[in-house]
């Protein structure tokens, strides 16, 4: 009963965002999608590496358009300062992403942001860094993904530079070089889906073709399941049904 009502809360939390109810993207999971954008020839299927559902502790979607937030070493005095809180601005409905300096140990989110977000009728978080106040964040039942936490936080380490900029989100120890996984690149208004499997983000100007995509693969996959579990096989039931 508790994680069902969970599930009821946070549905209630999305429902705020008209556009993210009914957002055909909303039908698929992260991982049709990212299969959808390979085939669309992105190097990356649209996929944040390394990043992880924290809060809350039961399963959630996330399907919002992105409010991008670019955090810098706080001793970078040249990068621009906010006048205005990050939170404070946050558009109703979108999904907060925030991309932090990589080398960064601190957490650049809490649980007065959860409380701040929430009243602002932001649906979630993603971090492409750290959070704290974990407690806090299933407590209220609001979705934060991040790359792990921390007891520190903001102070005196990083700050906001930008809001509702194009953020280019590198995976951690990616290397260099032709097989480097590629960075995302996150531009506000674009597209997140978010689950238990992970983090997508998908273009605005490529929703109608994802779609399509997902759901032939969506179609095909059921095909595939179904031979399977009858006996066919793994091999065989793709090559019928995949072509390969």
């Amino acid at each position: 009963m508790i994680a069902r009502i969970r599930l009821l809360v946070i549905s209630r939390a999305m429902s705020t965002s008209t556009r993210s109810s009914t957002c055909p993207l909303s039908q698929f999971s992260a991982c049709e999608i990212s299969d959808a954008l390979i085939k669309l020839g992105s190097p990356n299927g649209g996929h944040i590496p390394d990043v992880h559902m924290l809060s809350p502790i039961s399963q959630v979607k996330i399907c919002a358009p992105a409010y991008t937030v670019q955090m810098v070493l706080a001793s970078d005095k040249s990068a621009p300062k906010l006048s205005s809180h990050f939170v404070d601005t946050a558009t109703p409905g979108s999904v907060i992403v925030i991309d932090t300096p990589p080398q960064a140990k601190n957490a650049v989110w809490g649980g007065l942001m959860t409380a701040g977000a929430q009243a602002r009728g932001a649906v979630g978080v993603i971090i492409s860094g750290r959070c704290r106040d974990l407690a806090e964040h299933r407590a209220a039942d609001f979705p934060v993904f991040a790359r792990g936490h921390s007891t520190v936080g903001q102070s005196p380490f990083v700050r906001p530079s930008g809001v509702n900029v194009t953020l280019s989100i590198r995976p951690q120890d990616a290397g260099d070089g032709p097989d480097a996984f590629a960075p995302v690149t996150v531009t506000a208004g674009d597209w997140i889906v978010a689950d238990e499997d992970g983090v997508v983000c998908v273009p605005v100007g490529m929703v109608d073709k994802v779609v399509d995509l997902a759901k032939k693969g969506q179609e095909i996959d059921a095909k595939c399941m179904a031979d399977i579990k009858a006996g066919k096989g793994v091999q065989a039931s793709f090559k019928e049904h995949r072509g390969k």
